[in-house]
């Protein structure tokens, strides 16, 4: 299982990339392996402002759809347009083109609260 060490990670299984005050959003190997064959990224949040822990939205999986939650309060600043066309990215490169959203920090104290690789490998018993 990929759980690459430069990343941040939510107990909801979504990574986090920070750039400055800039976080970029995905899921995690672990999540898009649980999911399944990953056939739609619903994302109707661009442009506004939402708090930590809201869904932001949605990805559909064969059998399932899942809510995607904000793992920081901020703006969200740009959609991945590619998942439109190909959203099977996200099972195949859930770690670079596969991200979904790009956000900017409101509050940078919450980057503290995310999870490091070793205890997101914790969480999931990796």
């Amino acid at each position: 299982m990929n759980i690459p060490a430069n990343l941040k990670y939510t107990k909801d299984h979504e990574w986090v990339l920070i750039d400055g005050d800039t976080a970029t959003v995905g899921i995690t190997d672990f999540a898009q392996k649980e999911l399944g064959d990953i056939v739609y990224v619903e994302v109707e949040t661009l442009d506004q402002t939402l708090d930590k822990d809201e869904v932001f939205g949605t990805v559909e999986a064969v059998k399932t759809v899942s809510d995607l939650f904000l793992p920081l309060s901020g703006e969200i600043i740009e959609f991945n347009d590619a998942l439109e066309r190909t959203p099977e990215s996200v099972n195949a490169d859930p770690y670079g083109d596969g991200w979904m959203i790009k956000l900017k920090i409101a509050d940078a104290s919450q980057i503290d609260e995310l999870l490091d690789s070793e205890a997101y490998k914790t969480l999931i018993g990796a």
